[in-house]
C-alpha cells in the first residue's frame, strides 16, 4: 500500500516540479515580477517533494528489498544492480534532489531581483527534476 502511495504521489511531485520550472522559465524570459503566485507554486513543489521523501522512507524500510538487504548484507546488494538501484541509488539520488529543491527555495528568498529568484528556482528545481527522472524505476513503475 505504501509503495503504491509513493508511486502515485510521484506523479504529483513530477507534475508540480515541471509546473514550477516552467513558471520560472516563463518568468525569466518574460521578465515578470516574482509574485505570491510564483512563491506558492515553488512552495507547493517543495512541500510535495518533502512528503514524497517521507513516504519513500516508510516504503524503503517496509520493502522486500530492505528485508533482503538485512539478510544478505550490503556487499551482496552492491553486486546486484536491481538491489543497488532500489536500496542505494534511488533513495540517495532522491535525497540529493530534494536537498537541491530545499536549497533552491531557501536561496531564492534571499535574492533581491525577480530575475535572480526565477533563475534560482529554475536551476535548482531543474537539476533536481533531472536527478529524480534518472532514478525512477521505470520498469517497475509501469508494471504496476
Amino acid at each position: 500500500m505504501i509503495k503504491m502511495i509513493h508511486s502515485y504521489w510521484a506523479y504529483l511531485v513530477l507534475l508540480i516540479l515541471v509546473v514550477a520550472i516552467l513558471n520560472a522559465i516563463v518568468g525569466l524570459s518574460a521578465k515578470k515580477k516574482f509574485s505570491s503566485k510564483d512563491l506558492r507554486i515553488s512552495l507547493f513543489a517543495l512541500i510535495a517533494s518533502h512528503v514524497q521523501l517521507i513516504i519513500g522512507f516508510v516504503a524503503f524500510f517496509l520493502s522486500d528489498y530492505y528485508a533482503n538487504m538485512t539478510n544478505v548484507g550490503m556487499g551482496e546488494v552492491m553486486k546486484n544492480s536491481e538491489f543497488r538501484k532500489a536500496l542505494v541509488e534511488h533513495p540517495l539520488v532522491g535525497i540529493i534532489a530534494i536537498t537541491l529543491i530545499t536549497i533552491g527555495f531557501s536561496k531564492h528568498k534571499k535574492k533581491t531581483t525577480d530575475f535572480q529568484k526565477y533563475k534560482t528556482i529554475a536551476l535548482f528545481y531543474g537539476i533536481a527534476l533531472i536527478l529524480i527522472l534518472s532514478r525512477i524505476p521505470w520498469t517497475q513503475w509501469f508494471s504496476n
